[in-house]
This record gives structure tokens, sequence and C-alpha cells, in this order.
């Protein structure tokens, strides 16, 4: 018995790690047996009882909001009064049918469009729609208006204080926390390569010890191992300094890496002592992304050192060392004003690089959502394709359960609300593993109504069908999740109306005929699902950065005065930033693909800002009367990047990169010159925009490498998130 019991712990604790699924379904069915016994037979009234079994799941169950107890605690009784509205509404337009079916066009679109301004909207966006979908429904009667309002408003506060007061949960990490830790990490490790090109014994080890442990910090701050109410995907400043902080730390490390090998047995005592400034201002940053101390300006300081009169006797490998720790600076210089704006601080902050980084520290909140709003407000975006799926698909549900007088129509609705999924093939999925679950919970419902119709029955095992349903269904799946919500459907049912064992048939038939009608949705209506839009922005973002590198060294060259392309690849930037939000705010866990859409991110991100260092107006044209073999050299090499990012974005939107073959990167040239030039009796440290521009190159060619996925990137892809209803 121990040994049976034992194992059923440990295969409790793989499925649900932290019991977090245990713990919410034993909170929410005590919540609401009390609320539904309390209403049902304490006060008599079914259609309180109605709504506060409803309301009770509506906020533990559907409602997916992010934060921790205190902070979904919130949410939820923030979102009350517009839950107040959307029953007046429904019930007001019960009147008739049409008037429910265009209101729930309406206003299934607007609640589901809503949520592309984050991860806070879309996580409610179910449980409004269910509130409009409860009230909805005939008789028209709104003189029971008070008691829907009292019934739902019990269920949504006393969910809200179950939240805090009952077996609360650990509260989920969170993208600062992440990076908090990924940058305590990643200062470790340049402190290590600091104390190696200070000429420590034993500091080569260490370092790459230290590269591993950064390496593992980094890798899970990329946004699909994230909890899904947790990555910073909302249209706000914080967010989107997260995201840049997220995207400079990536690059720090990756030059951290290169500096790894790159250096060999080079000592440079002016590269260790910028590494510790650096490491410095990484430590600070995760401090306070963790939230031990205050984001301060003392963090932003590593580009604010000027080059040490030692390049002059600098060797090849000194050069290139120093070229690296000046990028590994001003990357970590990014990372420190990215948290300080993810902290509040907007004003007298440092802002390195060009007019186009951090753009949104100047914006309000409205200005930043109005942004993202505008950005999806069309039938390109698959947010607006997904809200206008899902919108047509409840308001036929809607139109068929009034026009055929279905029992219980409410159900048809539920099942195309929870069945309906982004592409075609993904709902058809869901529809049989859905039939099947509610086939054996219809089974048990009417065997269970024949044998024993008394309502004190269904009274008693009520706690048993809501545990199961609420608690052992989403951990067995999706179709053992539908016979238990079946069940549960049942058992409440037969204590609000007088029924018998028919009622397992029309809780089949509306099940049935509302997947039915998500699926022929689905079908109909942009069949393909998401990826598609971020594939053609990514495309786009990266041809427009093709184009800024060749303009940027061309400029420099003297050869070429125009800024256009970056000007288009900073706008090109903002549409995929918010198209990679949409892409993780409609997917709990994104499929891996043959990109790595975080790299491709990355890449186009280096570009704009290289290019807005370089190409000032006081390097326009500085490289090449000076020095024309080695800005021809540079010239070349831009002019190749320019044509290789160009091809992959052409070939981006149709896929198939996994096979592609990485661009051969230079390994001698710029540097070799550049270093015959100095001993040539070069004294102006100008010439060293050589190197800068010849590491920027190089970087641009490791970062187009890195964009195509490898056949085994994304295996055991995937945070778990927070269970979802299995269906309706």
């Amino acid at each position: 018995m121990w040994s049976r019991r034992g194992r059923a712990l440990d295969w409790l604790q793989q499925r649900d790690p932290d019991y977090c699924v245990t713990r919410r379904a034993t909170r929410l069915t005590l919540v609401a047996c009390l609320l539904f016994y309390g209403c049902r037979y304490g006060l008599g009234s079914t259609l309180m009882a109605t709504y506060a079994l409803f309301g009770t799941i509506a906020a533990g169950v559907f409602a997916q909001v992010p934060g921790g107890p205190a902070q979904r605690a919130r949410t939820l009784l923030a979102a009350l009064p517009v839950i107040w509205i959307l029953i007046a509404a429904g019930t007001v337009l019960a009147a008739s049918t049409w008037a429910a079916t265009i209101g729930m066009l309406v206003i299934g679109f607007a609640v589901a469009f809503a949520g592309v301004g984050g991860p806070r909207l879309i996580g409610l966006a179910s449980a409004f729609q269910i509130s409009y979908i409860l009230a909805s429904f005939p008789p028209y009667q709104p003189d029971t208006l008070p008691q829907r309002l009292a019934g739902i408003t019990l269920a949504i506060v006393s969910v809200a204080v179950a939240e805090v007061t009952l077996w609360p949960g650990p509260a989920p990490v969170t993208t600062a926390q992440r990076l908090g830790w990924a940058a305590r990490s990643v200062a470790s490790f340049v402190c290590a390569l600091a104390d190696m090109l200070a000429g420590q014994p034993a500091a080569a080890a260490e370092a790459r010890r230290r590269q591993q442990s950064a390496a593992d910090a980094v890798t899970q701050t990329q946004m699909w191992r994230l909890p899904p109410t947790e990555r910073a995907t909302s249209a706000s400043r914080r967010d989107h300094a997260l995201r840049d902080a997220a995207t400079d730390l990536h690059q720090t490390f990756r030059h951290a890496e290169w500096l790894l090998r790159s250096a060999g047995t080079t000592t440079d005592v002016d590269a260790a002592r910028s590494l510790r400034r650096c490491a410095s201002s990484l430590g600070r940053s995760g401090d306070a992304l963790l939230g031990t101390e205050p984001a301060s300006l003392d963090a932003v300081v590593t580009m604010e050192h000027q080059q040490p009169d030692s390049w002059r006797s600098a060797t090849t490998s000194q050069l290139r060392v120093a070229a690296i720790t000046r990028s590994l600076a001003q990357h970590t210089d990014f990372v420190a004003t990215a948290v300080r704006i993810a902290g509040g601080h907007t004003d007298a902050t440092h802002q390195p690089a060009g007019p186009h980084s951090f753009w949104y520290l100047r914006r309000r909140a409205p200005s930043l959502y109005w942004q993202r709003l505008r950005v999806h407000l069309t039938p390109r975006s698959v947010f607006f394709q997904r809200a206008l799926r899902l919108a047509v698909a409840l308001a036929a549900a809607r139109l068929v359960a009034g026009a055929l007088d279905l029992e219980h129509g409410f159900w048809v609705l539920l099942a195309t609300l929870t069945l309906l999924r982004t592409s075609a093939a993904d709902t058809w999925a869901s529809f049989r593993l859905a039939l099947a679950g509610t086939l054996v919970g219809a089974a048990a419902g009417a065997l269970l109504l024949l044998v024993s119709p008394q309502h004190g029955t269904y009274a008693a095992i009520l706690p048993l069908t809501m545990l199961l349903a609420l608690g052992v269904g989403p951990l067995l799946g999706l179709a053992w999740g539908q016979a238990f919500l079946t069940l549960l459907l049942i058992v409440a049912f037969a204590q609000l109306t007088p029924t018998d064992w028919q009622l397992a048939g029309v809780r089949l038939l509306d099940v049935l005929t509302g997947a039915a009608i998500g699926v022929v949705t689905g079908i109909l209506m942009w069949p393909k699902g998401g990826g598609g839009e971020l594939r053609r922005y990514t495309s786009a973002y990266l041809g427009a950065g093709a184009h800024a590198i060749e303009e940027t060294v061309m400029r420099l060259a003297g050869r070429d005065t125009r800024q256009h392309a970056v000007e288009a690849a900073h706008r090109a930037q903002v549409l995929t930033d918010a198209s990679f939000c949409q892409y993780h705010l409609e997917r709990l866990d994104p499929r891996p693909t043959d990109v790595d859409w975080e790299a491709a991110l990355a890449a186009g991100h280096r570009i704009v800002r290289g290019a807005e260092r370089l190409a000032t107006d006081d390097r326009a044209g500085s490289l090449g009367p000076r020095w024309p073999e080695p800005t021809a050299h540079l010239v070349r090499r831009a002019q190749r990047l320019r044509s290789d990012y160009a091809d992959l974005a052409s070939r981006l939107p149709q896929g198939h990169l996994r096979d592609e073959a990485p661009i051969a990167q230079a390994t001698m040239g710029v540097v070799e010159q550049v270093h015959e030039i100095i001993q040539g009796g070069e004294r102006r440290a100008d010439v060293l925009n050589l190197v800068e521009v010849d590491h920027w190159l190089a970087d641009l060619g490791r970062n187009l490498n890195r964009i195509p996925a490898s056949a085994r990137q994304g295996e055991g892809r995937g945070a778990p998130g927070p269970s979802t209803p299995s269906g309706g």
C-alpha cells in the first residue's frame, strides 16, 4: 500500500510541480461548493447558484493572469466592474436571438482583440467572454439582474480572497528574476575573463567553468522557457525595457564567449580593467532586477572611457581583444540602461547609441498600447484574425443555439470557446479528443441519473466531481478533462432544474454542435494559424537591416551619405517586436520552428544599434580617404553580408532554413592591416575605427548563422504553463 501511495505521489509531483494544480483545484472546489450550496439550498436561488458556480470557474480556471497570489487577486477585483457591464449587456440583449448574436460578435471581437495589449488582458479574455455568454441566453428577465450580479460578485470576491488565504502557491518566476539571475551569472563569467586577461594563473579554467553556468542562466531567459503569463510581452514601457535587457544580455554573453575563444594567452591590463567595470555593472543590474537594490545610474558607466595609449604597441591579438571588450562594454551599458528604465526611471537616464535606442522611453503607456493596437488592427495580423475568427464562431454558435432553441445553449458556446484553436488542424485534433471525453462523461452521467435521480445524491458528490474536473482532468489531458467536466455539469444542473437521464444526451449534442461550429469556422477563416505574420515582419526587418549594413559602411567610406535604410530598419524593428510578442501571446507553448526567433531579433537589434553608433555625422567619410585598402576590404564584406542577409530574408517566409550552410567568417584581414598601419607610424586613434567596424561585421556574420535553428533546437521546449480548461 505504501509503495502504491509513493508511486502516486511521485506521479503527482512529476505532473504537478509544487502542487499548483492540486492547490488550485482544492481551493476552487471549496469556494464553489460553499457558494453553490449557500445560494441553492440556503437562499433558495437557482439563479444566484448558477452565477456563483460559473463565476468561480471563470475566475479560477479560465482567468489566467500573471503574478503571485496577491497580484492575481487584485487583478480579479479590478476586472469585476467590466464583468458587471458584460453581464448587464448580455441580460439586456437576451431579448432576441439576433440582438444577442450581434452582441456576441461585437463583444467577442473586442474582448479577444484587447488581449493584444499583454498577458494580463489576454488572461482575462475568456472570463469576460463567459460572463457575457452566461447572461445572453433566455429567459429574458432584466429584473433578475441584481441576483446575477450578486452571484458573480460573490464568486469573484471569494476566489480573490481564497487566492491569498487558502493554500496559496508559490509566485511564478518572472522575466525580471530570470534576467537578474542571468546578469549575475554573466557578471561572474566576465570577472573571470578579467582575471584571465590580467594574467592570473588558472583563470582560464575558471572562466570556462563559469561560462557553462552563465550559458545555462542565459538560456533560461528565452521567451518560450518562461511561464506564459510571465512573459514580458505587453506594450508597457517596462516590458519593452525587459525585452531590450534580455537581447543585450544575450549579446553581452556572446561577446564574452568570443573573448574567451579569441584571447588565448593574451594579457591586456587595460581590457581587464574595463571588464571588471562591466562585471560590476552587470552585477548591479542583476541586483536591481531581483529587487535587492534599486536601479542605479552608477551602473551605466562602461562606455565612458578613452582608448588607452597602449594601443600603439598592441599586437593583433590585443587589438581584437580590445575591440571585443569595447563592444561587450557597450552592450553592458545597454543592459544597465534598459534595467534602469524597467525600474521606472525616465528622468536623467543615460541613453547610449542613437536616437532609436530605447525609443519608448518618453512615450506614455496609452501611446504605447495604442501603437500596439494600431499595428495589429489589420486583417494581416494573426491576432486580428484570431479575434475575428473567435467572434464569428461564438456568434454563429449563439445564432444556432437560439434558432434551434437548444435547452442548454450556453454549453454550445462554452464548447466553441474552449475548443477553438489557432489553426484548423489543432481545432480538429481538440475536437476528436473532446468528443471522446464527452462520450465517456455523458455515459457516466446518464447511468448516474438512471440509478439515482434524487437531488441529495448530486449534492453529495458535487465536491468529488469538481475535484476531478479541476484537479485530475488537467493532469490527464484533454479527453479526461472533458469527461470529468461533462460529469460535473450534469451533477450541477441536476440540482438546478428537474431533469432525467436525457440531460447527458443534451450535453453531448451541445458539445458536438459547438465543436463542429469551431471546426468549420477554423477551416473557413485563416486555417493556417499563427507564425506567418512573424515570418513576414522578420523578413522585412532583416531585409531592411541588410541594406543598413551596406549603407553604414559606405557612409563611413565616404561613398554614400544616406541613412534611409537605418530608418526603415527601425520601423521594421517596432513591427517585428510587436509581432514577436503576439506570437508568444497566442501560444502557451510555441512550437519549435526552423527559425531561432530570438536570434533573428538580436541580429536586427545589433544592426540598428551598430549602424546608429557608427554612421554618425562626425564619422561620415572618416575611413576611405585615410586608409583606402582596409576600407575597401570592409566595403566588400558589408556587401557580402548585405547579400547574405537579404537572401535569408527572402527565404524566411517560406521556411526551410534548418539545412542552411553557415556563412564563412573572415579570420584575417582588417586587423592585420591596421596593425601594419600602426607599426608604420600612424598616431591617430581613429585608425581603431577600422577594427571596430570589422568587429561589428564579424558579429553580424555570427548572428546570421544563429538564425536558422538546428534540427535539435526546441526538443523538450516549452515551460509548463498554468493548466487551461479542457473544453466546454
